[in-house]
């Protein structure tokens, strides 16, 4: 009789599905992160190089 309860109890089916929306949304997260960063290191070096190339006039 507890296996029967035990098999149709579905107590725990909902903290699975947060699970595995959980795990989707940080994995997703995690591509978009990697997409993004090498525009931002493109970017970044472009600032970079501009900021160097300045040239600072300082008056006394």
């Amino acid at each position: 009789m507890m296996m029967k309860a035990f098999l149709i109890d579905d107590s725990g089916a909902m903290a699975l599905d947060w699970l595995v929306l959980t795990a989707a949304l940080l994995g997703l997260g995690l591509a978009i992160s990697a997409v993004v960063s090498s525009g931002v290191d493109h970017l970044s070096a472009q600032a970079m190089t501009g900021v160097a190339t300045q040239s600072v006039v300082l008056f006394k």
